[in-house]
């Protein structure tokens, strides 16, 4: 098992490397520049500007510099906020961002599996139909549309909830993590629906029932660690997308999350914010990957025997 952590660790260390390099490069190459939109700078200025921000030094130099601060965990100062540093911002916005995604990943983690068990265990019924419908909904409508139609409907029409903000407690959190859990627990149902059917039809199953052990101890200590394999690997990517913000969420419901952030400072070309964010989006998914692994080599032994 160490062996198998050691090399997930290893992997996705290379990983984070190259993804900060290909970033910082292909940042670099991108016309303008982060004071290329100031007004009435004299070239003076421009130059003086630059040589504060190491922008004058060449770029081999600029990217081990900027190497060199992640070793230590400083992003640097942005360039768009004068006063703040990248770790500043990313600290104010990514509690919100947080909150939201772990409240949307617990959420489709639970009904979506819980769905996709009873439409398998109640194929070609109400209840699978159900669960069918909610998953084709999920998938198919998008979440820029259903947000504002959930606001109509609960903000506007009912008077239950907040239109948006972060000012009302518990109540500003409900319908940002409803939307954004919406597409997840249609694909996790999907999953563990399919997943489900194959897994019961499996020979082990079989023999326990034979067995004589009831439905839901064959289910539960039998079936359910088999079928949760697909589950628990797209869980690992969908964790990171959703925890680092979702940007159409944050904006729909005015969450002061790092997704808005990451818009503005790539519109305006503010280089170490949009590194800090890319880096932090990248490790998080790398994170949760190898999380994943993990989890399913204790699921599946024969994950570890062949990583």
């Amino acid at each position: 098992m160490l062996r198998f952590v050691t090399k997930r660790l290893w992997e996705g260390g290379l990983t984070l490397a190259a993804l900060i390099t290909l970033t910082f490069f292909v940042m670099r190459l991108a016309p303008g520049g982060p004071f290329s939109k100031t007004r009435k700078l004299s070239a003076e200025v421009l130059a003086n500007i630059q040589r504060a921000y190491h922008l004058d030094e060449p770029v081999y130099l600029q990217f081990a510099r900027y190497f060199w601060g992640l070793l230590h965990f400083d992003f640097g100062p942005s360039t768009r906020f004068r006063d703040y540093s990248v770790g500043d911002i990313i600290a104010s916005g990514l509690p919100y961002s947080l909150t939201i995604g772990f409240w949307a990943v617990v959420v489709a983690t639970l009904v979506g599996i819980a769905l996709g068990i009873a439409g398998a265990l109640r194929r070609n019924t109400a209840t699978d139909y159900l669960a069918g419908v909610v998953g084709v909904a999920g998938i198919a409508v998008p979440i820029f549309v259903i947000g504002p139609l959930f606001q109509v409907l609960f903000a506007l029409k009912l008077g239950w909830l907040p239109v948006g903000g972060w000012n009302d407690g518990w109540r500003s959190v409900v319908l940002p993590v409803v939307v954004l859990s919406l597409p997840n627990i249609a694909y996790i149902s999907r999953l563990t629906r399919t997943s489900m059917i194959e897994t019961m039809r499996e020979n082990y199953v079989r023999t326990a029932r034979a067995k004589g052990i009831g439905p839901r101890r064959t289910i539960v200590t039998h079936a359910l660690k088999g079928a949760l394999l697909p589950v628990v690997a797209y869980l690992g990517p969908a964790t990171a997308a959703i925890i680092t913000g979702s940007i159409l969420i944050e904006t729909v419901f005015a969450v002061p999350g790092i997704g808005r952030h990451f818009v503005d400072a790539a519109l305006s070309r503010d280089y170490p914010l949009v590194m800090g964010i890319t880096v932090l989006y990248g490790g998080l998914l790398i994170l949760f990957n190898i999380g994943t692994d993990l989890v399913r080599g204790w699921l599946d032994p024969r994950v570890r025997a062949n990583g």
